[in-house]
């Protein structure tokens, strides 16, 4: 289902948002990727705003960039409650990208940090400097094993078509081996917070 982000938007940001938390609240497993950026469901406020207010700015939704945010921190509810894992994957490229100010940077990596310490939740890291036999791919989420979300610069793709979730899957499964968790993941993210200077 290839949806434009115009037409999802027209309803305004907020309602957006919404469509992605009670996607994860019904969830059990939720497994993200990103080469681009930290997922919304691990964003903090400020590292939120400065994602969110790029569409604020290029949308014609209505001006509900506060009530978008406050319902993207509503989307990481499962992390803290219900039957929930949370799986993610994100490129080490993701912790260096300065997608915000120095000071908001350096919350929502000390969120991951935090973050990677939850019982429901693993955070892997996959490395720059990984000898890898996949190259870093579109930023994905897998919604139990039933449906892949993709967002492009002009739409949101929603895959449901069990040969190709299958695909996303064994993707999934394949970077996961490059990853590193735990001590090794908490140093790249206190490397990247230390490059902030």
């Amino acid at each position: 289902m290839y949806v434009e982000w115009k037409r999802l938007q027209r309803a305004g940001l907020q309602q957006l948002q919404e469509t992605y938390t009670r996607s994860y609240r019904d969830s059990r497993l939720l497994r993200f990727y990103s080469s681009d950026v930290v997922p919304g469901m691990l964003q903090t406020p400020g590292y939120a705003a400065a994602i969110l207010s790029r569409f604020a700015d290029r949308a014609s939704s209505p001006d509900d960039l506060e009530r978008a945010v406050a319902q993207r921190m509503r989307s990481a509810e499962p992390m803290y409650e219900g039957n929930h894992r949370i799986v993610c994957l994100v490129e080490e490229s993701v912790l260096r990208h300065r997608i915000a100010e120095p000071a908001v940077m350096a919350d929502q990596l000390a969120r991951l940090l935090s973050i990677k310490a939850l019982p429901r939740v693993s955070l892997g890291i996959i490395p720059f400097t990984t000898q890898r036999t996949i190259w870093p791919v579109e930023s994905f989420h897998v919604v139990d094993d039933h449906l892949v979300e993709v967002e492009l610069v002009t739409t949101r793709v929603r895959v449901i078509s069990p040969p190709e979730v299958g695909e996303y899957l064994e993707t999934f499964g394949e970077l996961q081996e490059f990853a590193v968790y735990g001590r090794e993941a908490g140093a790249l993210i206190a490397s990247a917070i230390d490059a902030l200077g």
